[in-house]
């Protein structure tokens, strides 16, 4: 099969076996359907919602401060917005430049597209800062895409302004965009920066509820773009399905309302993991890791053994799950997220820490 039409990493995500301890979850805790408050009498199955459910448009313009016709929103989470968005951006043959290390399924939609695919590094030794560099020297005439994501996935680093800048400068002189994921942008918060899409025409930014706020059930994604680019992709949407479930729509319009009170218990749940981690990276000299505090997800390297092979003693042994760096083209590496309830994660840290004991012994 070509690898293009598959996700190497998404089959391993929804076919891995359940544990007790899982520190494979990028994505916030899900959130109880109890603790979303909403009264199911003002709940429609049908609805005006052809291109977009206008409150739920409306509502999203103004949580990333952008103009409603700027917003597509997407049914399918960022995975489908990541796809729509390369779909109206890419022909056949297209150059296309993707960051590495990246989250598998970028690749494999770009693949899917038969375009021409091209790399530039976030390396571990840069603390997966963008090379801008290495980046400039793998553009050409015939790119017409970069993708990155911010934060980045796996590491959780922040791409800084001033680099967006000067890769939309890049994409500007030859007539390219720049896709940026930002779905774990959101786990930031209040504090997040401005969408990308904000720095200039050539940026299309995707994103979700998922991740930051444990509302995975919802699908709730969106695409923000210049509004006649935007009107295309929702046109390019029209082959994959008549509509969106209204009532996902209507309860995702009450989401965003309430994301301050959603917010707080997913920060508490990151804060809590984040200080557990820290204890862990605090007394291990076999972990290496780049600093950072923010974001739902960790990257750190585990040289000198086999990690495939540790995953799965890990599983069998301890009941812990981590994600193989094998998925992110980084095989020493692991991805630790910080997103189960707290006393759970601190278990699995401490089941983490006996296996690597375990091991060197």
């Amino acid at each position: 099969m070509n690898p293009g039409k598959q996700s190497a990493f998404m089959h391993w995500a929804k076919s891995r076996p359940p544990v007790k301890y899982d520190l494979a979850l990028s994505g916030i805790l899900n959130l109880p359907i109890t603790d979303l408050e909403f009264d199911a009498r003002q709940l429609e199955l049908h609805g005006p919602n052809a291109y977009g459910y206008r409150p739920l448009v409306e509502a999203l313009a103004t949580h990333r401060r952008v103009a409603p016709e700027n917003v597509v929103t997407v049914s399918g989470g960022t995975s489908m917005a990541n796809h729509l968005a390369m779909a109206a951006l890419i022909e056949h043959g297209d150059d296309v430049l993707i960051e590495q290390p990246t989250y598998d399924p970028l690749l494999s939609v770009a693949q899917y597209l038969s375009a021409n695919v091209n790399r530039f590094p976030r390396r571990f030794e840069d603390g997966f800062k963008i090379d801008l560099g290495a980046l400039e020297k793998q553009i050409s005439n015939r790119t017409r895409l970069i993708v990155l994501t911010n934060l980045h996935n796996p590491s959780s680093v922040l791409v800084d302004e001033e680099s967006l800048r000067r890769i939309g400068d890049l994409a500007h002189n030859i007539g390219a965009r720049v896709l940026v994921d930002e779905v774990y942008l959101e786990a930031l918060f209040e504090h997040a920066p401005p969408p990308a899409i904000s720095l200039g025409p050539e940026f299309v930014v995707t994103s979700s509820l998922t991740k930051g706020y444990g509302l995975s059930g919802l699908r709730c994604g969106w695409i923000l773009a210049d509004a006649k680019l935007a009107e295309k992709i929702r046109r390019l949407d029209d082959i994959f399905g008549a509509s969106a479930a209204i009532l996902l729509e209507q309860l995702s319009v009450r989401a965003i309302a309430q994301l301050p009170k959603i917010s707080a218990r997913a920060k508490l749940i990151l804060d809590t993991n984040r200080r557990r981690l820290a204890d862990f990276l605090r007394t291990r000299t076999d972990v290496e890791a780049v600093p950072n505090n923010i974001g739902t997800t960790f990257f750190p390297r585990l040289p000198n053994i086999d990690v495939d092979k540790f995953c799965e003693f890990l599983i069998a042994k301890y009941e812990t799950s981590v994600v193989p760096g094998r998925f992110f083209e980084s095989p020493q590496h692991v991805r630790i997220g910080l997103c189960c309830e707290p006393d759970k994660f601190a278990e699995g840290i401490s089941r983490l820490s006996s296996a690597l004991d375990e091991l060197e012994r």
